[in-house]
């Protein structure tokens, strides 16, 4: 094997340093001993991962041990891999399912040289991957071909360094997490290659469809959904993708995620069903939108078109039916759809029969952001198969959550309240056949009201939100507080401005006062122990409270994190980007917040600055305009560069104390102007509504 075989770039090469791009830039041109590139383009070149770790260990640019991260190092071995990172990912997954269920084997295999590893590693792999994967050339019942397939001595020879290093890393995180860190980096890497399925929405479809002893994916992707699925003894997990590269990678995460029997199939699903005459519990599908390829043609007198045959702009349409051609009687299919399937004219028909039967039972519309594509609010079907000779259900459940998340979809924090409010309601109208209705979230439709010319299933159409303020109770309450909030403002209103010379002090800036160790500087990471508030740039430009939250997954791991960084009262926060002058002192209900990406902390020294004197000054528009890129508002903030005046502590004290006084005015300006715009808003609404008189 060459030993230059695994490349890393430049953006690899700061990532093995933890600096940014322009320092290995600088070091290219400043050291002639940097390596030389031996792949990649003149613009975009590769270098040899070996000798850029011994050039960077010589230099002393790895920190204090010396040595690249692990992490680091095992991902650069993937993403130079000179088959691909997707070939890496399927050796590697292989060999983190030997080393957690056969680790005497795995050591076996790993103490020897890197040719005889590959030609011993096909018959260790054969010991755990055919047992979780089923025989290489069948499939449930159909003639597919299983979608991991055991890797020849040839094959694994370039993945032998790899390999070593990710038995490494499981030994330290686990092999379930190594290899959820791996794919993680993959996809975040390349984000355009793949169409995901963000956990929450994944959660909030599993527990939609319950606890399930077989599950099937028919289009399972990077294996989200099937990630969701609760575990239970005895569980059979089916998934099957066009891609025989994400078929193979759903089958090894789901085999180190759970101990359920697994089953993968590369295939096109509507074309070439390699599960005909499996029958699930549970079906859990994402499909491709708007698909005009599905196989209109071929597939037109398919049994599968129980409900009616799909026009061919209706491939989503074609994925419900083959969901329910899967499923057990009385077994749950729950898909993620385009708002357009619940309402295009050549789709109706369809719609018609599968709420006559009984077929479909939900129709749930997410908050926009949830999902890709994120600027339209996607719809969750849940439909269940009819038992024959049972009794069709009467009304069809619409929910609308929009109203549920003032926060974009995205953000999971803001997510559990969604999750919470669709599951209880879908549990009472599964129990009971219906529901109370919820203004503004849940009715129970009745069939027959759909049953018109359209066949429309939009919530949106059926579930006006309620009125913005609420009741007349609410509005009232609402107008008190107003009244409350402006006697405030005007009584904090600042005094008549007068004119006076302008002082001329000599003045420092925040990197001189940074050396002379009169305050300290740090960026904020996100970073945290789990469950942390995250101030946000956003909380930060709005004066709300930390509204971020440090994910569990994201939480700092004991090798290759950033510090986080935690507020204290007396540090003052700034934003680096947005172009607007503002800057926050922290008091005690935010200390200990973790400080978001996109903002800078100053800490002062309370012996040589007053905070308040400090953060005023920084909000300055000229001392922002010249501290920026290009004197643009638009530019990124070199904070370094802000400018205060030098001025002993007591006069600090009493421009502190002014600057003090005109952020409480603009807490309760900003207090009322959203008060003021919640009741215009609900009036507005109430009148409109009839809820509201117009006396």
């Amino acid at each position: 094997m060459r030993e230059n075989a695994t490349e890393v770039t430049a953006a690899g090469i700061a990532r093995l340093a933890g600096v940014g791009r322009a320092a290995v830039s600088n070091w290219r041109r400043r050291h002639p001993d940097f390596p030389k590139p031996v792949g990649g383009t003149e613009t975009s070149p590769s270098f040899a991962l070996t000798q850029v770790e011994e050039w960077l260990r010589t230099q002393g640019k790895l920190g204090k041990l010396g040595e690249v991260p692990l992490k680091e190092r095992v991902w650069q071995h993937l993403a130079g891999h000179p088959a691909g990172p997707v070939t890496a990912l399927l050796h590697a997954g292989c060999a983190l399912l030997l080393v957690r269920d056969r680790h005497p084997d795995w050591l076996k295999v790993s103490a020897v040289s890197d040719e005889r590893m590959a030609e011993l590693l096909p018959g260790a792999l054969a010991q755990v991957v055919t047992p979780r994967f089923g025989p290489p050339t069948a499939v449930g019942a159909g003639p597919r071909q299983a979608a991991v397939r055991i890797p020849d001595a040839a094959r694994l020879l370039p993945s032998v360094p790899l390999l070593r290093g990710v038995a490494e890393l499981a030994s330290e995180l686990g092999a379930r997490q190594t290899y959820e860190f791996l794919i993680g980096r993959h996809i975040d890497a390349n984000p355009r290659q793949y169409t995901l399925t963000p956990a929450g929405p994944a959660e909030l479809m599993a527990a939609l469809a319950g606890p399930a002893p077989t599950v099937l994916d028919p289009a399972c992707g990077t294996g989200a959904l099937l990630r969701a699925v609760a575990p239970r003894p005895d569980q059979y997990l089916y998934g099957q993708d066009s891609a025989p590269e994400l078929a193979a990678l759903t089958a090894l995460r789901l085999a180190l995620h759970s101990d359920a029997t697994v089953r993968a199939a590369a295939a096109d699903t509507l074309r070439a069903d390699a599960f005909g005459e499996a029958r699930a519990d549970a079906v859990l599908c994402h499909p491709p939108f708007n698909e005009r390829n599905w196989g209109h043609e071929e597939l037109a007198y398919d049994p599968r078109w129980e409900y009616g045959f799909p026009a061919r702009t209706e491939s989503e349409l074609a994925w419900v039916q083959h969901a329910l051609a899967r499923l057990r009687d009385g077994g749950t299919a729950v898909l993620l759809m385009p708002p357009a399937a619940a309402s295009r004219r050549s789709g109706r028909r369809v719609r018609a029969d599968l709420l006559r039967r009984g077929a479909l039972r939900a129709v749930i519309a997410l908050p926009a952001g949830a999902a890709p594509p994120y600027n339209i609010p996607l719809h969750v079907w849940v439909l269940k198969k009819p038992a024959p000779g049972a009794q069709p259900p009467s009304e069809l459940l619409l929910v609308e959550t929009a109203a549920l998340s003032a926060a974009d979809g995205r953000d999971r924090h803001a997510w559990r309240p969604v999750q919470d409010a669709v599951v209880d309601v879908w549990r009472t109208f599964d129990r009971h056949g219906t529901a109370a209705e919820q203004p503004g979230l849940a009715r129970c439709v009745p069939v027959l009201e759909l049953l018109d010319d359209e066949v429309d299933l939009a919530p949106a159409r059926r579930l006006p939100p309620p009125a913005a303020g609420g009741g007349v109770r609410e509005l009232t309450d609402i107008r008190e507080r107003l009244g409350d909030a402006v006697r405030r403002t005007a009584d904090l209103m600042p005094p008549p401005a007068e004119a006076v010379e302008a002082a001329r002090w000599p003045a420092t800036t925040v990197g001189e006062l940074a050396r002379a160790g009169a305050l300290s500087l740090r960026t904020g990471t996100g970073s945290g122990a789990p469950g942390t508030p995250v101030l946000t740039a956003h909380d930060l430009l709005s004066g709300a409270a930390p509204s971020g939250c440090v994910d569990p997954l994201e939480a700092p791991s004991a090798e290759g994190s950033a510090d986080p960084v935690l507020t204290e009262p007396g540090d003052v926060v700034i934003p680096l980007t947005g172009g607007g002058t503002a800057a926050r002192v922290i008091d005690e209900a935010t200390a200990g917040a973790a400080l978001g990406r996109g903002l800078t902390l100053l800490r002062p020294d309370p012996a040589a600055l007053d905070p308040w004197f400090l953060a005023g000054f920084l909000r300055g528009t000229a001392n922002h305009r010249q501290a920026s890129s290009y004197a643009s508002t638009a530019a990124r903030l070199d904070v370094r560069r802000l400018r205060l005046p030098r001025l002993p502590l007591d006069a600090q004290r009493g421009y502190g104390e002014r600057f003090r006084a005109l952020a409480a005015f603009e807490d309760s300006l900003r207090l009322a102007a959203g008060l003021g715009e919640q009741l215009v808003r609900g009036l507005h609404d109430g009148l409109t509504d009839g809820t509201l008189p117009p006396e």
